[in-house]
């Protein structure tokens, strides 16, 4: 992903047309955090740009202050065409404000490459097998960017939107396959799929010890799996085309739900736990601000041992905000803490981030419990590994 516009690059050699561009930054003191949060979600909105390839942010060993951004792209022509467009400059702009120097921009093309297995010469792009997100493709592109959380397992989440009218269908197609092997190696396990749906939005939240890439390609080669993912195509809002690479890479980038906080309960939990979903209606532009709210709650909410949440987990983007959350008691019992309110001042400016409608004062037990009961996810399916 490149931040700034350059003069057009030359011609390069015809043994490849992929286009390799690198920018070096230098970021303000006090303002990585915040260039981090830009960068986070601007590289979502480049991987649907078509042309992209790839993308790696990296920061200097020697100077924190110096970073490198470096793209690949299919060709020049794509790459020239999108970084002097209009929607470029308007979609970097809050970058610029965590930039104190821009090094320099370079571009090469790229003429030969090494894998790890010490096969050299031009590459294509690998094709997109069906049902695979591109984003966890050995030798295409890397596997989704996610941090363990605190017990140490990587969460991940992809959403996406069904033809009104279909989601009766698509919940008995998405819960219906058999479970896929849980181990995919000595190191990576597939601890658990849980499925929600809300209206015609579909959320799938996986939990994974190990490689969260590594499991990601192990489920998609399943012969049940892939069948799943043809099953609901013509079902979607939104058309993936699986068998065009650039196409699925762009589908399933906009699908991307990272998990932006995790917080588990110190000690373990003890009986029935209780799992819960919610989708906020956020007003435009407020997305950053519920999640961080959230996890202000959780952070609180999960330092309780006898409190009611014995973890919670924000997927957050853009305006797309989901709170999953293991509950001690069942959420009817408990929509305050379903909902992640600890108070009436928490209600108040949580309140104002949100679409609540005539009904939903969050400051109210009544007001709470029409919340809920409007924009708690519908479980599907919640699939556990046998040994967890």
């Amino acid at each position: 992903m490149t931040t700034l516009s350059e003069p057009q690059a030359q011609q390069h050699a015809e043994t490849d047309t992929r286009l390799r561009v690198m920018l070096m930054l230098e970021i303000k003191d006090g303002a990585q955090q915040r260039f981090l949060d830009v960068y986070e979600k601007l590289r979502h909105q480049v991987a649907s740009v078509p042309g992209h390839v790839s993308d790696q942010l990296c920061q200097s060993i020697n100077d924190p202050r110096q970073w490198l951004i470096t793209s690949e792209w299919r060709d020049q022509e794509t790459f020239l065409e999108w970084v002097d467009s209009p929607a470029h400059r308007e979609m970097v702009k809050p970058m610029h404000g965590c930039v104190s120097d821009t090094f320099r921009s370079l571009r090469y093309s790229i003429l030969r490459e090494t894998t790890a297995a010490g096969t050299s010469g031009t590459r294509a792009p690998a094709p997109v097998p069906p049902g695979l997100p591109p984003t966890v493709q050995a030798g295409h592109v890397g596997p989704p960017q996610a941090a363990p959380g605190p017990d140490g397992v990587v969460r991940h989440a992809l959403t996406f939107t069904v033809k009104p009218g279909t989601e009766h269908e698509v919940a008995r197609i998405l819960s219906g396959y058999a479970s896929p092997q849980a181990e995919v190696d000595e190191d990576t396990r597939l601890r658990r799929t849980s499925l929600f749906m809300h209206g015609n939005r579909v959320v799938r939240a996986v939990e994974v010890i190990g490689s969260l890439g590594d499991a990601l390609r192990h489920v998609a080669m399943q012969p049940e799996v892939r069948a799943v993912e043809e099953a609901i195509n013509p079902h979607l809002e939104e058309d993936r085309r699986l068998g065009d690479p650039q196409a699925a890479r762009a589908f399933f980038a906009k699908a991307a739900l990272p998990a932006e906080h995790q917080a588990i309960a110190g000690s373990p939990a003890s009986g029935r736990l209780h799992r819960h979903a919610v989708l906020y209606p956020v007003k435009p532009g407020n997305g950053a601000a519920v999640a961080a709210l959230l996890a202000e709650y959780d952070n609180l909410a999960t330092a309780d041992p006898t409190g009611p949440v014995a973890a919670a987990f924000v997927f957050h983007r853009e305006d797309v905000v989901v709170r999953l959350v293991d509950l001690r008691v069942p959420a009817e019992a408990d929509p305050a803490a379903a909902l992640a309110v600890a108070g009436e001042r928490e209600a108040t400016v949580l309140g104002r981030l949100l679409d609540l409608g005539p009904e939903g004062d969050l400051r109210t037990v009544a007001g709470l419990s029409a919340v809920l009961a409007a924009r708690a996810m519908r479980p599907v399916t919640d699939r556990i590994s046998p040994t967890d």
